[in-house]
């Protein structure tokens, strides 16, 4: 259940799918069936529960995909975690402005592990792989986000596969 206060944000290198919290955040693509990264990773370790709730939802109210900047949870499978809250990120564009679809991620994510009743949450890098967001960018909006938006949480934790991203969030939190 989630608490009141300020939550402790950290930024930890590591495996988003080993990660012990209430709810672990999936860089997803729309089609909410499976991909590669943060999402092959997930859908690989949770197992087939994830993709038969995922096809529910897609059989139900996301029969075209899960929109860019939505988020929606399933169970989590064989995850240590509770649940599993799956959010599309944007494509980064240097022609068009995507930073407010980013945020949404972000925000959306946490109104859903709120409605959950998480206490702990877990977030990878969300847009910063095949969607080329740039990293430093991407932290800085992230965590901005999850300051201005993580009320009522224990933790929000930014687990980062790679150093060079771990380097770029953990620069955000002083």
């Amino acid at each position: 259940m989630a608490t009141s206060g300020t939550p402790n944000i950290t930024a930890v290198r590591g495996d988003l799918t080993e990660q012990e919290v209430d709810a672990v955040v999936n860089a997803a693509n729309s089609s909410l069936l499976g991909g590669g990264g943060v999402d092959g990773a997930i859908h690989r370790r949770g197992g087939a529960e994830i993709l038969d709730a995922c096809r529910q939802l897609r059989d139900s109210r996301y029969g075209g995909g899960l929109p860019t900047g939505q988020a929606v949870a399933t169970t989590a499978g064989r995850l240590p975690a509770r649940w599993v809250i799956h959010t599309v990120g944007p494509v980064w564009s240097a022609e068009e402005d995507r930073s407010e679809l980013l945020i949404s991620c972000h925000r959306e994510s946490l109104r859903v592990a709120r409605e959950l009743g998480a206490a702990t949450v877990a977030f990878p890098a969300v847009s910063t792989g095949v969607y080329r967001w740039p990293t430093e960018d991407a932290a800085r909006l992230a965590v901005d986000t999850v300051r201005r938006e993580g009320g009522g949480f224990a933790e929000i934790r930014f687990v980062l596969f790679s150093p060079e991203a771990y380097a770029a969030f953990a620069a955000q939190l002083p």
